[in-house]
């Protein structure tokens, strides 16, 4: 039995598909699921695993939500297969513990064991905060990491206050030892954000796009996810009228359709350890609609990972073509790369000989062939500046 199993409790497949009968190419078919005492699946050859986390305790009023684990199950046993779930398993529940530490702790603990297994923890909240948990699985991997958050808010909270679902990236900032790189966040209301906390996130060189930047383009998250180590998806970031499932959502947010565009940009990033989906709340939720959505989301997670092209940049490769642009007057040069494979684009930025090399996997980093747009009209495109700085 696995080092992790005592701390899940099995899934009552029963009671999640009320008498359902599941056809042989439905994903609750072919999960290798822990639904029985003392029978914890073998990991061996295991590619994803899920893993529901019943805990709400520190949420900001969205008490409830530690249900959605089994709400989401109902759904996502019910979608249909292309070809990829002989690899997933459904690693059961992750009950509160006796504090919201003891929680933290199993989830942490659980993050780390399948990181390094090479298996993807795909965690369905449970409030948000989870997300710090989440982060601290990587605190002995000897690594820094990127997160991303998709999220209307920022989530700093009061760094001297108890964590809460809306203060686990102040927690996350000033962890030490400090193995965070970058943070970004994707899809911010600017009406709901207080200005001085935007302006911390500019002064940290940390990427912010506004909800509007990112639906006038969605491809345009593509390479920000595809630079994520991590990722936390507050579902009330999606606007309520799509995914109601939230006391706490917006009028306005991201479409279902571009949540699920969001989740299958994750699945294929070739670096991504972990994704944790939050704040489902069914007490509110209408006919199942968000947790049917939530189902949705990781199904097109699954799909993207089973389409990862494996192409990240090396300087050698021929698989590449390198773009070099001098701009300002010989100040600057930047390397652009564009893969064959894939046409996906990376830029390079110059590695200070003084550095620790802890930060040398963080000299290529994905971009879009607008940054390329930008470098050629002699403009330093935004995400090579803030990266630059951050390494200088």
């Amino acid at each position: 039995m696995s080092d992790i199993a005592h701390f899940f409790s099995p899934v009552n497949t029963d009671n999640i598909l009320n008498s359902y009968s599941l056809k042989e190419t439905q994903m609750g078919k072919l999960f290798s699921i822990y639904h029985k005492q003392d029978d914890f699946p073998d990991l061996e050859d295991i590619h994803i695993a899920l893993i529901g986390v019943c805990e709400d305790r520190n949420s900001e009023n969205n008490e409830g939500c530690k249900l959605a684990p089994d709400a989401v199950r109902e759904f996502l046993y019910k979608l249909y297969d292309t070809g990829f779930s002989s690899k997933i398993a459904d690693l059961g529940n992750i009950n509160a513990g006796h504090t919201t530490e003891d929680t933290f702790f199993a989830l942490r603990i659980t993050v780390d064991n399948l990181i390094r297994k090479n298996i993807i923890p795909v965690i369905i909240g449970g409030s948000q905060d989870l997300t710090y948990a989440q982060f601290l699985g990587y605190k002995d991997l000897e690594q820094t990491i990127n997160v991303v958050a998709i999220d209307s808010l920022f989530d700093l909270g009061d760094p001297d206050a108890e964590i809460t679902s809306n203060s686990y990236l102040g927690k996350i900032i000033l962890h030490q030892p400090n193995y965070l790189f970058n943070y970004s966040n994707i899809g911010y209301q600017t009406y709901l954000v207080d200005q001085n906390s935007l302006q911390m996130m500019n002064r940290l060189y940390f990427d912010v796009y506004r909800l509007g930047q990112i639906r006038d383009k969605i491809e345009e998250a593509e390479p920000i996810i595809r630079q994520s180590d991590m990722i936390s998806f507050d579902i009330s970031s999606i606007k309520h009228s799509d995914a109601p499932a939230n006391p706490n959502a917006s009028p306005n947010g991201f479409y279902s359709e571009e949540a699920c565009q969001i989740m299958r940009y994750a699945g294929m990033n070739d670096k991504l350890s972990s994704i944790g989906i939050y704040e489902i709340n069914p007490k509110f939720d209408e006919s199942g609609k968000t947790a049917h959505l939530a189902a949705q989301m990781i199904w097109c997670f699954f799909d993207g990972f089973y389409n990862r092209k494996n192409d990240f940049p090396s300087r050698t490769n021929p698989d590449y073509i390198r773009f070099h642009v001098v701009l300002q007057d010989d100040k600057y040069e930047i390397n652009f790369y564009k893969s064959k494979k894939s046409d996906r684009w990376w830029m390079e930025i110059p590695y200070p000989p003084h550095k620790d090399l802890k930060f040398e996997r963080h000299t290529l980093i994905p971009c879009s062939y607008k940054d390329y747009e930008l470098a050629i009209s002699n403009e330093i495109p935004d995400r090579w500046w803030q990266t630059y700085q951050k390494l200088s």
